[in-house]
């Protein structure tokens, strides 16, 4: 993502950057996603969510467990634990999608 750093041009290897083109502090995305949460009248969800929830859409567009890592930042084992625990038992697309491709396997 191209970002305007001190007047010049630079490739950020970073997704959330804040206004001034570098990464994000704990405690200053902490406080920009809580105003952004109670301007959206959001409650009961947490960045975590938002994080688990781009895994599961990922893997359901057909990414790899270490595509997904690479992208949100997690390790191989905790994309994994995310995916088996929380959303792939809750998600019917992944099994459709294994169900699809084992009928395409046959024909």
């Amino acid at each position: 993502m191209k970002r305007r750093q001190k007047g010049s041009e630079q490739l950020s290897t970073f997704v959330l950057t804040n206004s001034r083109g570098k990464p994000w502090t704990s405690d200053g995305f902490k406080t920009s996603w809580s105003k952004a949460m109670k301007a959206a009248e959001v409650s009961g969800r947490t960045f975590h969510d938002l994080r688990g929830t781009a895994v599961t859409r990922w893997a359901e567009a057909g990414a790899t467990v270490p595509q997904i890592a690479a992208l949100s930042g997690h390790s191989l084992k905790d994309v994994e634990t995310i995916l088996e625990k929380h959303y792939l038992s809750k998600t019917q697309t992944l099994g459709d999608q294994v169900i699809l491709g084992m009928d395409r396997a046959r024909k």
